[in-house]
């Protein structure tokens, strides 16, 4: 029996967060460590840092919404009990991801300087944003992989794997990244650059070993017998998730884009603070991530298992933890404010629009967690267009014109204070949204899926109404 259908919801779950802590804490070192020894070459190289996060964060979700559609399809192959069919969307992902990854590489050269104009950066800071992102697309393939092969190996029980592979190429990150930038144990000083290229060459080691997981270890990834008559097929099913999952994902750094744009107007001191504080927000969200991770293989094989009442238990214990979680880092950070401030800069200037961000949004962090558990939960469900329906509704209709507002009327404060809201009412929302979904599938009133794979037609025979 496939191991997400086993024991009892919270076991399942909790058995699959507490190793992929390591890995979430780690997948966020990446951009704190770079961050902050970037931090410590001046302002400006900082302002750089602020501009290129949340596009490098935005191209990563690209790549991950076609890793969602995978471990999707995967996990429910999984539930069914159908390794063969697995093996082939694992295949075909893989072989997706690789040609989708060189398109991007080569779009992001030729666009590098009118995008971040458009951002606002300015010609002191435009030199280091090309020398990192050059760098960056360079490597696109190496970013790419590992966004789909945690949620695979959590699939097949193997989220310490998943974990140990996140937390080793975080640890080689921080270990280069010293060296590449300063010019330690005599390499010559590539400053920013050099941030890049260890993120790159760590990356790299990181695919290396999920190849050999996937392909020698558990005998999905099959390479020399890669089926490519089905190619086809599998490109409409990935697609089906990968594209609202990708316009899902791309939501959220977007979001930081948002703010960014929004802070430039004020200059490079504000890009700096709110460039770091995103940062930091997104390490406070390293312990939910771990649990949220997890969601979308369990929901998905619980899905192709038909056991919808661990669905909803899975629902319940997670939107607790994730509330009550948030006001816990919410009360931390508004007192440790001040001190994570000065971890980042010097500057008066800076310090004090870091401290006024964290002590405004960090109060949404729960709501926040939970608006995004609700798209896991929906993907899982092969629902993808309405958890991207959820994340346009947050952006667009939330905190575009709540932030811009806020900007006219109260300045910084107000683009912060723009944000909180967005998040409160976009957590209420899809708590709302996803109980009243599966109160349907309940009642045997909905039983339609809108990604188009196979088995849909199959399910909706099943009934799906167990619970």
């Amino acid at each position: 029996m496939p191991k997400l259908l086993e024991n009892s919801v919270r076991r399942a779950l909790f058995q699959m967060a507490f190793p992929m802590l390591a890995g979430t804490i780690a997948m966020n070192s990446y951009n704190l460590a770079d961050t902050w020894f970037v931090s410590r070459l001046g302002t400006i190289p900082l302002a750089a840092m602020g501009y290129v996060f949340p596009v490098a964060m935005l191209l990563r979700f690209l790549a991950g919404g076609l890793g969602t559609g995978v471990t999707t399809l995967t996990s429910h192959a999984l539930g069914r009990t159908d390794r063969a069919d697995a093996s082939r969307v694992v295949t075909h992902g893989v072989i997706l991801i690789v040609i989708f990854s060189v398109g991007m590489a080569l779009a992001g050269f030729f666009t590098v300087t009118p995008l971040f104009k458009i951002l606002g950066a300015d010609d002191l800071v435009l030199p280091l944003v090309r020398s990192y992102m050059w760098t960056w697309y360079a490597g696109a393939v190496f970013m790419a992989l590992p966004m789909m092969g945690g949620g695979i190996l959590i699939s097949l029980g193997e989220s310490k794997s998943a974990s140990t592979m996140m937390v080793t190429g975080s640890l080689a990150n921080c270990l280069l990244d010293p060296i590449l930038i300063f010019g330690w144990l005599g390499f010559p000083a590539l400053g920013i650059w050099g941030a890049a290229l260890a993120t790159v060459i760590a990356q790299a080691g990181v695919t290396a070993w999920l190849i050999y997981l996937l392909t020698v270890r558990h005998r999905l990834l099959r390479l020399n017998r890669p089926e490519l008559s089905l190619f086809p097929r599998s490109c409409r099913q990935i697609l089906g998730f990968a594209i609202p999952g990708a316009v899902s994902m791309m939501l959220m750094p977007f979001s930081a884009a948002v703010m960014v744009f929004l802070a430039s107007s004020y200059g490079n001191r504000a890009v700096a603070a709110v460039g770091a504080a995103i940062r930091v927000e997104n390490f406070a969200f390293v312990i939910p991530m771990a649990l949220g991770i997890s969601l979308i293989p369990f929901v998905s094989q619980n899905f192709g298992g038909r056991r919808l009442d661990r669905i909803r238990q899975a629902k319940n214990y997670s939107a607790l933890f994730a509330f009550v979680y948030g006001l816990f880092v919410a009360l931390v950070f508004f007192l440790a404010a001040p001190f994570l401030a000065s971890v980042f800069t010097r500057e008066p200037g800076v310090a004090a629009v870091f401290v006024l961000y964290v002590r405004i949004v960090s109060f949404g962090y729960g709501m926040m967690e939970i608006h995004r558990y609700c798209g896991f939960i929906l993907t899982g469900l092969h629902r993808p267009l309405l958890a991207t329906v959820l994340n346009l509704i947050r952006v667009g209709a939330l905190l575009i014109p709540l932030c811009a507002l806020g900007s006219r009327f109260f300045g910084l404060g107000g683009i912060f204070t723009g944000r909180l809201l967005t998040d409160l009412a976009a957590g209420a929302l899809g708590l709302l949204w996803v109980t009243r979904l599966l109160r349907r599938h309940r009642d045997g009133s909905a039983h339609s899926s809108d990604a188009g794979e196979p088995d849909a037609a199959t399910d909706r025979r099943a009934g799906l109404a167990d619970g």
